[in-house]
């Protein structure tokens, strides 16, 4: 499959909402304008049933449909990592071949909250592996503010060392520049293959200083994933200054738009605003924006406009 992920990827794989309709079903013409819209930013890949993805309020049957739906509409222009991450190793390898077959990229992987010594997180991965098989190529995801699992540096070289299709860490400890800098260095020593890295720390809350430690791009959601391909691409260029510009015109809103429990609600509500998904539902359990919390977001939607415009 020439979308199949690999170690050499780099960009912005942009974690996608699931739009729902007023009543919470799926909605699936949402879905297209999502794909149509990320695709028109300049996203090099997309990343569905993540944890902003609300993945663990999807049935199988819904995550199958809305992973069709959304590679349907890609038609292989870009690839697609899906979200496998499950409480056993029966469903996540049920919904791995699924995908897969469906022709997804690859798929994510983080460690379930059970886990918490080093030999427990690397026997899991070990079991990881089994499960996935040698045609999968699959992302180590490190989320520990979500898993609540901390992987140290030697444990996440370790179960990269152990798995031969691992191609992607998408790193979002935090703080986490120091491990980003050791797993580069090691890399590039040889003492463990080259995996690309892929930051996901707080809707790209670091992400020049990230790339300026050797990341790759960006793994994150945010509602205006331009940001991101514009700071990557100017870094890219070498135009790091450029780069910082663009990110400080963004970064109140970022900055906003990573506060707990209400993150989503506040993601959605921009893309619903933006015209690109038809309601700002998030499924229940879920959090409700309040009306000062929506004059904020319009606040600060109107001096990010105007820093945009001087940038210009």
């Amino acid at each position: 499959m020439s979308n199949q992920l690999n170690a050499q990827a780099k960009g912005v794989y942009l974690i996608t909402v699931t739009p729902f309709t007023d009543s919470g079903a799926l909605d699936l013409d949402s879905t297209d304008r999502m794909v149509d819209f990320c695709l028109e930013k300049g996203v090099t890949g997309l990343t569905v049933l993540g944890i902003m993805g609300e993945a663990p309020k999807l049935t199988m049957e819904e995550s199958r449909i809305f992973v069709k739906q959304v590679l349907d509409r890609v038609a292989g222009r870009v690839p697609v990592v899906v979200g496998a991450s499950a409480l056993g190793f029966a469903p996540m390898k049920e919904l791995t071949q699924s995908v897969m077959d469906l022709g997804a990229a690859g798929v994510m992987v983080a460690p379930p909250s059970t886990v918490r010594t080093d030999d427990q997180i690397t026997a899991y991965f070990d079991m990881v592996n089994e499960t996935l098989g040698p045609q999968v190529p699959w992302v180590l995801q490190d989320h520990p503010v979500a898993t609540g699992v901390q992987m140290s540096t030697s444990v996440i070289l370790k179960i990269l060392k152990n798995s031969p299709t691992c191609v992607m860490l998408k790193h979002e400890d935090c703080p986490g520049l120091a491990m980003l800098s050791a797993i580069r260095a090691a890399s590039d020593r040889g003492e463990v293959k080259r995996v690309a890295i892929l930051t996901g720390n707080g809707g790209g809350l670091f992400l020049p200083e990230e790339l300026l430690r050797g990341a790759d791009g960006a793994m994150t959601g945010f509602a205006y994933p331009e940001m991101m391909v514009d700071v990557c691409a100017a870094h890219a260029r070498g135009d790091v200054e450029r780069a910082q510009d663009l990110f400080d015109a963004y970064l109140p809103l970022a900055r906003y738009e990573q506060q707990p429990n209400i993150g989503l609600a506040i993601r959605k509500h921009i893309l619903c605003k933006r015209g690109i998904i038809g309601t700002e539902t998030v499924r229940k359990p879920g959090p409700k924006l309040s009306p000062q919390d929506v004059a904020d977001i319009e606040r600060l939607m109107r001096r990010q406009a105007q820093r945009l415009a001087s940038l210009a």
